[in-house]
């Protein structure tokens, strides 16, 4: 270790002086350049905080993002369609505000969009060919929220077919790359927005979850990212085309936020969340229950490695065990078993029959008549999860109400679980990022954990187990696997208390650390 020196930046009173000593120890893998510090990898709290201190201007943070996508995005191919003309205009408007003495949540600071949002004059596909000139003429309504809050839109992020895969290709817009390693996945279905954010492609992003589609990408590119309770954030114009954007929400499904820290996270959730004000917004103001403890010594944590349909690899187990042995030392009430978790084999088939009853809903009427001649097939014996998707993809509105009245029995276990426990610690994924695997018939892909291969979507009930029931689930880095590939786990809260996971996460990141820039 150097001696330790102070760093001259060359500004009069400058206020990040000791972070520019800290940068030069490495502490927060953020480059000094040419006597002032690169403003890429600042927080969005941190930049906001620059610009009203006349530190730095939107104009300028907006140039260095996009300086930055041109130089480097070639080899990660996350941002597919980039909006820099509007950008910059936005970024002078922010500025202007800001000199007329407005302050708003997200002024001036540079974001990025997950593909699948509608933005006015820009396309949205979905990743689907046959839609690639598609341009809807209204924003989405979290489009609109992030530029009321001042956000400046960088422009789209890359997105796999349609959102149905775990990782992001598609034919319009090509491969995204893993930023730490571009033979590996950066994940799906908002694995451009987590590698634009781990590349600094600007602050924040925002993505979409339906199976891990925030938390995966987060996991494998070292981001945070948070799947907010079913129903808490508005989501119209986050529609396929070319439907119309219909402020009616699909089940399961949700939007949310992605950031670089826990505490951005929760200052771009505060700007989506809430009702859609065509519907429910006309009578109700949401007023979302403060995180139920400050500090760690206060939280009961139940942790989670092992799965009874998948295991669970030594590189993901690690970082389970290491937010663990954190939450131990903080003196958190940690516990490994419960007999009030709601039963997790039961618990994933329920998810993959949900999962997969909507997906047939346009298929040909020969293609649904094939489906339902192998599932009468299957053998009554027979409890795997592909099995549960073939009869989930056959449901009868009958079959779909029994499958949703017992999602219901198993939400009220999970209020009673959470009655006795704050939050659950588990993996995301069995393994942190795979190699990229484009095989175009999915039912062949494998899945490596430890040396033995597995079906290539049965990794999805990590996902699952929030998901399934509504649950909120914040993804955090908990550090990184033999190969230097990140590693996350998902702090799963209750449902509606969105901001207890948000604080514990909060509280790791202090403990653990947790976003480091791709070397």
């Amino acid at each position: 270790m150097p001696p330790r020196v102070a760093i001259a930046c060359g500004r009069a009173n400058c206020r990040w002086s000791e972070l520019c000593e800290a940068a030069f120890y490495g502490l927060f893998q953020r480059p000094v350049r040419s006597g002032f510090m690169e403003w890429t990898f600042q927080t969005a709290e941190e930049l906001a905080a620059a610009m009203r201190a006349g530190e730095v201007t939107s104009a300028e943070l907006t140039d260095e993002a996009i300086a930055r996508i041109e130089r480097d995005d070639k080899a990660i191919n996350a941002i597919c369609v980039p909006d820099f003309d509007r950008a910059r205009a936005a970024a002078r408007g922010a500025d202007q505000a800001r000199a007329r003495g407005e302050d708003r949540p997200l002024l001036g600071i540079p974001v990025t969009v997950k593909e699948s949002y509608n933005i006015a004059g820009l396309p949205t596909t979905w990743g689907m060919p046959q839609y690639r000139d598609y341009v809807p003429a209204e924003d989405a309504v979290q489009v609109s929220r992030l530029k009321a809050a001042g956000a400046v839109v960088l422009g789209k992020t890359n997105v796999p077919l349609g959102l149905q895969d775990i990782q992001s290709f598609n034919e319009i817009y090509g491969i995204t790359n893993n930023p730490w390693d571009h033979a590996r996945t950066s994940g799906g279905s908002s694995g451009g927005s987590a590698a634009a954010l781990a590349s600094g492609f600007g602050a924040l992003s925002i993505g979409s979850d339906l199976a891990g589609s925030l938390r995966t990408p987060a996991h494998f590119c070292g981001v945070y990212a948070h799947k907010p309770t079913l129903g808490l954030v508005a989501s119209r114009g986050m529609v396929p085309p070319p439907a119309p954007a219909l402020p009616a929400d699909r089940d399961l499904a949700v939007v949310g936020p992605m950031a670089r820290t826990a505490r951005d996270l929760t200052l771009l959730l505060d700007v989506m969340a809430g009702p859609d004000p065509l519907t429910l917004g006309v009578a109700y103001d949401l007023t979302l229950p403060p995180a139920r403890h400050e500090r760690l010594s206060g939280f009961r944590v139940l942790v989670l490695d092992e799965h009874p349909f998948i295991p669970t690899a030594s590189a993901v187990r690690a970082g389970v065990n290491r937010v663990a042995d954190a939450l131990v030392d903080g003196g958190a009430r940690v516990e490994r078993h419960s007999p009030l978790l709601p039963d997790l084999a039961e618990a994933a088939t329920l998810y993959r029959q949900l999962l997969f009853s909507g997906s047939v809903a346009r298929f040909p009427v020969e293609a649904y008549e094939q489906l339902r001649t192998r599932a009468a097939g299957l053998s009554a014996d027979d409890q795997s999860l592909d099995a549960a998707m073939l009869r989930g993809m056959v449901f009868s509105h009958r079959d779909w109400i029994e499958a949703d009245n017992r999602r219901e029995l198993h939400r009220h276990g999970w209020r009673q679980f959470f009655a006795e426990f704050d939050a659950v610690v588990c993996p995301i994924t069995p393994t942190p990022a795979f190699p990229h695997d484009h095989n175009p018939d999915p039912r062949e892909r494998r899945i490596d954990i430890d040396g033995v291969e597995y079906p290539y979507f049965d990794q999805l009930v990590w996902a699952g187990l929030a998901t399934m029931p509504g649950l909120p689930a914040t993804a955090i880095p908990a550090g990184r696997s033999p190969e230097g590939l990140p590693v996350g786990v998902q702090l799963i809260g209750p449902m509606f208390e969105d901001r207890t996971p948000l604080r514990l996460a909060e509280l790791l990141e202090q403990k653990i650390g947790g976003f480091q820039a791709p070397k």
